[in-house]
């Protein structure tokens, strides 16, 4: 099935299920759940701002690093530069942080609050180089604004 299709289904069944919640943790579990059944990446989670540094927040996947300086690594960037980023090959990303020696492309969405504040992000791994594209940054996009909208 064509990649653009997939996310066209997914849309209103991530609406109807997040559509009145308001409990953070749950939510983005099931994002994270639903996006990783969905597309079988490797890795789904979500990066939290806390206390100045970004903590691990629910995801599906391997074990994970818990805390990433903000600035640091493909999640940090992108929290710091508020913009999404698509690594097709981690080791060519500066300072890429390995949580996974299996990890070899990633894409990553910051996630923002009502008044435009970063507040964290969306982090998925894929085990093959080159796995995401700008459809996949586009679509993500709209996922984190949905996230934004139910949460914040």
């Amino acid at each position: 099935m064509d990649k653009q299709r997939l996310y066209d289904e997914l849309m209103p069944a991530l609406a109807s299920l997040t559509e009145g919640e308001h409990e953070e943790m749950s939510v983005l579990a099931n994002v994270a759940a639903v996006l990783k059944e969905r597309f079988g990446w490797f890795w789904v989670g979500f990066y939290l701002e806390r206390e100045g540094e970004l903590r691990l927040g629910p995801f599906q996947g391997p074990v994970a690093c818990m805390h990433i300086a903000i600035g640091r690594g493909v999640c940090g960037t992108s929290f710091q530069r508020q913009q999404s980023i698509v690594v097709d090959d981690v080791e060519q990303f500066p300072g890429h942080i390995a949580c996974s020696s299996q990890s070899r492309s990633e894409i990553v969405i910051p996630i923002y609050n009502r008044q435009g504040k970063p507040v964290g992000v969306l982090d998925i791994d894929s085990t093959q180089l080159a796995t995401f594209d700008d459809t996949d940054r586009k679509n993500l996009e709209a996922v984190c604004q949905l996230i934004s909208k139910t949460l914040y």
